[in-house]
């Protein structure tokens, strides 16, 4: 379910873009027929001028609709949109070659509230800094040289102090956290140095990336961590030929997420588990689907585990090496959630191996 914030979004560019037009009638009236402009325009608004101000409220909206609409942003084309044309940055460790630095500060120098597709462009090279993206920045697009060649990263962990000296918990973990919606990386690696814990170790929680926007995609990016390390958190997203390495619940929060292409490997030490899926409601549309994907790695895996009373999550035509458990599912110490958690796997393989390792899947009764 998404967040106050992110539902509010287009009203506030709505509210933006309806004070920052002017409206033809008397301010301070108290009538809801205002009387005639004392300075007319020469070119008057199609309403008469006896218009209520409901009305003008109305047809003002409807223009602002028609104008969203028009809006066709592209990731690596310009905009087609006149009044906010899309624009291209750079960033490079060296100053020569680029036109910033660090990747949060070309972050900072775009406008409070964006409207308009901006390319950062990130040269090659590790960039070791934490990086935010706020609610209002949207449509910013992150491309990397390669995931091989361009590389964010930091170690911060949920014990982490903050500021005030107070653990700075999980969700402020992230190396690499966007807040805002139709955020689009590519060829870029989000990576948490944080060590891989021991089995069990509290507040070893390190989240390489956090998305907590609406309709994002990811194509071609490696995400790098241990415990935490995909914190796909809430709204709809897309990941398309990504690799995500991690030891437990290295995919995990609320958001409706189709990985399509990917390859998932663990390095757990013992144990671990792939997802930690938070769907608290019948109601939330929200689960993770795995479709043409490859599970790699080592320890003993779980396909995921309960973390929401009806978790869900989907393997489809996915292959896996011999390291998931039999049981496949972990039920978060509730047996109760065994009743109502929808997860399924459903395979398309062809070694002898892995048709055994169907058998004992189908052989557990959740």
């Amino acid at each position: 379910m998404l967040s106050f914030s992110h539902l509010s979004i287009s009203f506030l560019l709505f509210l933006f873009l309806f004070l920052s037009s002017p409206i033809h009638v008397l301010s301070h009236t108290k009538h809801l027929r205002p009387g005639p402009d004392p300075n007319p325009n020469p070119n008057p608004d199609p309403f008469p001028a006896n218009a209520t101000r409901a009305q003008l409220i109305e047809e003002r909206f409807t223009r602002w609709v028609r104008f969203i609409g028009g809006l066709r942003h592209s990731a690596f084309q310009g905009g087609l949109n006149k009044p906010f044309p899309s624009r291209t940055v750079t960033v490079d460790k060296n100053p020569k070659f680029g036109d910033f630095t660090s990747i949060q500060s070309a972050v900072d120098s775009l406008p409070l509230i964006n409207l308009a597709r901006v390319v950062v462009r990130v040269n090659a090279g590790v960039y070791t800094e934490k990086v935010s993206i706020s609610a209002m920045r949207a449509f910013i697009t992150i491309e990397g040289a390669g995931a091989d060649k361009t590389v964010v990263q930091w170690g911060d962990t949920a014990e982490t102090l903050g500021q005030k000296g107070q653990p700075i918990g999980t969700f402020n973990s992230a190396t690499f956290a966007v807040n805002s919606p139709f955020f689009i990386a590519k060829n870029i690696t989000f990576k948490n140095t944080s060590p891989v814990p021991a089995p069990g170790a509290a507040g070893k929680q390190a989240v390489a990336l956090r998305i907590s926007g609406d309709t994002a995609a990811f194509v071609g990016c490696r995400f790098l961590g241990a415990q935490d390390t995909l914190y796909d958190h809430v709204g709809r997203h897309f990941y398309k030929d990504c690799y995500i390495e991690g030891s437990v619940d290295f995919i995990f929060g609320n958001a409706l997420s189709l990985y399509e292409g990917c390859h998932v490997h663990a390095i757990a030490r013992d144990y671990g588990a792939l997802t930690a899926q938070n769907r608290m409601s019948l109601l939330e549309d929200t689960g993770f689907s795995f479709v043409n994907c490859r599970v790699t790695g080592s320890g003993a895996l779980y396909l995921g585990r309960a973390w929401g009373t009806f978790s869900r999550v989907i393997f489809a035509y996915t292959y896996m090496d011999n390291i998931i458990v039999p049981r496949g599912w972990h039920n978060w110490g509730d047996p109760y959630r065994e009743m109502y958690v929808p997860l399924r796997s459903i395979f398309k393989m062809n070694c002898r191996k892995c048709i055994l390792q169907l058998r004992s899947f189908a052989d557990t009764k959740w």
